[in-house]
């Protein structure tokens, strides 16, 4: 076993952040909020720095996984690909979608959640492949 590669970890969750900040607001931010029923006076009354800290949080405890996923393996490069799309879409998309079945959520708002996840996780492991 190696050792979990730190600057990747942080650097994962880095683009994993990317990638929601893009997906949330240019890509899928007003059909995101139709979907959830926020509003703009909704949204601007949140406590935006502590949710935004907090989802950073969540998202180093995903990289640190994927990390020590990696230390402990040593794959290739294309497995440690295959690990965050498999977080991604085989773990987190259908955990979701559990979750949105019981809700009563949409259909459109778990694709829009779900790929987020997905191409975060993609941009996190593009992160451990170009450290590995």
């Amino acid at each position: 076993m190696g050792p979990v590669n730190w600057l990747a970890v942080a650097l994962g969750a880095v683009a994993f952040f990317a990638v929601g900040a893009i997906w949330y607001s240019l890509l899928f931010g007003k059909a995101w909020q139709r979907e959830t029923g926020l509003t703009e006076e909704k949204l601007a009354g949140a406590n935006m720095p502590m949710i935004f800290g907090l989802c950073f949080l969540l998202e180093l405890v995903v990289a640190w996984m994927l990390g020590h996923l990696i230390a402990r393996t040593n794959p290739q490069p294309h497995v440690i690909m295959m690990f965050a799309l498999g977080f991604g879409a085989f773990l987190m998309a259908p955990a979701i979608g559990i979750n949105y079945l019981y809700q009563r959520k949409s259909l459109k708002l778990w694709l829009i959640d779900a790929g987020h996840f997905v191409v975060g996780m993609a941009a996190m492991g593009g992160v451990f492949v170009a450290l590995s």
